[in-house]
């Protein structure tokens, strides 16, 4: 097949994709990508043109025949659809059945006119400005009254391996209109198509995919879903209700995990984190608890400010609700019974605000360690003693014991009993043979990783209830850990 099949295949998609060209670059002359224009007789008849091109494409590519269940909802009825799972660039298909416009990348901006021609939606995922901008783009469109474009929106925001359907982004469900729900399956019986961010690369998920004989696809338009005047107040209450119905249609369980639990996993430097860290957890919370703020960094002063303050002072629950502003929950219980590190209902704030700067920042790692510093300061200088940066690298690092006695001491070459944040940076970039893994990185370790290998003489034993890397066990807790999808499915 790699010598005859898919040769062939590929040379056929890209032919019909240069042939499309030309057509979608014409179609979008002399047109405002602000105002809203009919579509006059041309423009529909290259509409269709387009879409016959990209039927071939994918018949040239196995996709022999689409299965299609449900009716497509008429954009007057129902200006935005909603897609799930997002598994791999093959979910392109429905697009290109529909012309519909969609929410892409900013990072990955096509200069094909192909896509142009559909009036895509940019978004830089990791710019709260650009997703502003984009969601107010989105409203714009969907209380058209059907003016424009139906809009296609995978609400996941990332691929996943469709064992689950994870956090949707509330993006789709902001200007709360009617959306109507679209699942896509692949039902093959070698899944060569999912693409996720550990796994087979674009160029083998294409080969493997072309050399098969035939790819299924199927495509279910569910009914249209029209949301209370509840959830047009509430879209992550809407995206909730609609992401149940989904699950529901595709017989598959749902978990809290997200795009963002992804960065934390994929970080660089000496805090990127397992996938299975316990961090994870306290991210979630963050997110259903309402304190990823737009403006991290701020936020993170404040605290940070409000918890040197406290020079140190252990809390209790009351005084954490109240330090955070919320009512004492079941959800805040769950936080705070990841510091309550001794079970004495008592936790050093500090470390919250560590675990915070990590989730919602992961790939700030200095940025991080310099916060941690400048609120374990004892005497205005920046400096900490050894017991400190256990602290904050246990918080940081999402492990339940550390040894860190010849890191300190390869730092303090002066044998003052404390380190400054001014450290040399490499230090957190080499292989460290000081710290012990904690309980919840049992995976391989990686050789770049603070935390990737075992101190000799140093047991690893099961960490005690209430310290940052709990067991999350279905026997030991309930409510919102109970029935909770272990791993990570983003693998």
């Amino acid at each position: 097949m790699t010598v005859t099949l898919f040769p062939i295949r590929l040379l056929m998609a890209a032919f019909m994709m240069l042939l499309a060209w030309p057509f979608a670059f014409l179609a979008t002359v002399g047109r405002s990508e602000d105002s809203v224009e009919p579509q006059c007789f041309w423009r529909r008849l290259v509409d269709i043109i387009l879409k016959i091109i990209m039927r071939v494409m994918w018949f040239a590519g196995g996709f022999h025949w689409i299965s299609v269940k449900g009716q497509r909802a008429l954009p007057s009825e129902a200006s935005i659809l909603t897609l799930a799972p997002h598994s791999s660039y093959f979910d392109a298909i429905p697009v290109t059945m529909t012309m519909s416009s969609i929410v892409m990348k900013a990072e990955k901006q096509p200069s094909l006119g192909r896509f142009a021609f559909i009036r895509p939606v940019f978004v830089s995922r990791s710019d709260q400005n650009s997703r502003k901008m984009t969601v107010e783009e989105i409203k714009r469109r969907a209380q058209s009254g059907g003016e424009w474009p139906q809009i296609m929106i995978f609400p996941e925001g990332t691929c996943t391996n469709r064992s689950c359907l994870i956090t949707f982004k509330p993006g789709a469900f902001i200007p709360g209109v009617p959306v109507q729900p679209v699942v896509i399956r692949y039902p093959n019986k070698l899944d060569t198509i999912t693409w996720t961010w550990q796994g087979p690369g674009a160029f083998k998920i294409l080969w493997l995919t072309l050399c098969q004989l035939h790819n299924e696809f199927e495509i279910e338009f569910l009914p249209i879903y029209t949301p209370s005047e509840e959830e047009k107040k509430n879209p992550l209450l809407f995206a909730v209700n609609v992401r149940r119905i989904m699950a529901k249609a595709l017989g598959v369980p749902i978990t809290d995990y997200s795009f963002e639990d992804c960065q934390l996993a994929m970080a660089e430097g000496q805090l990127r984190l397992p996938v299975d860290t316990c961090l994870l957890e306290f991210a979630k919370l963050v997110r259903r608890l309402g304190l990823k703020s737009k403006n991290p960094e701020k936020d993170l002063l404040e605290y940070g400010t409000r918890a040197m303050k406290l020079e140190g002072q252990k809390q209790s629950l009351e005084d954490f609700a109240q330090f955070l502003d919320l009512p004492v929950s079941d959800m805040l219980r769950d936080m705070f019974a990841l510091f309550d590190e001794h079970e004495d209902n008592r936790i050093d704030v500090r470390e919250y605000v560590i675990a915070l700067s990590v989730a919602c920042r992961p790939a700030k790692t200095m940025d991080t360690l310099k916060l941690a510093f400048k609120m374990f300061e004892s005497d205005n200088d920046g400096a900490i003693t050894e017991a400190e940066l256990a602290v904050i690298l246990k918080t940081a690092l999402g492990v339940s014991r550390l040894s860190v006695s010849r890191l300190f001491s390869s730092i303090d070459s002066k044998d003052t009993g404390k380190v400054t944040y001014e450290f040399d940076e490499e230090y957190l970039y080499v292989v460290n043979p000081q710290l012990q893994r904690g309980p919840c990185h049992q995976k391989k370790p990686s050789l770049s990783s603070l935390a990737c290998l075992n101190l000799p003489g140093i047991a690893t034993t099961k960490p005690a209830n209430g310290i940052f890397c709990p067991d999350f066990s279905d026997g030991k807790t309930d409510g919102l850990h109970k029935n909770r999808i272990k791993r990570f499915i983003l693998i």
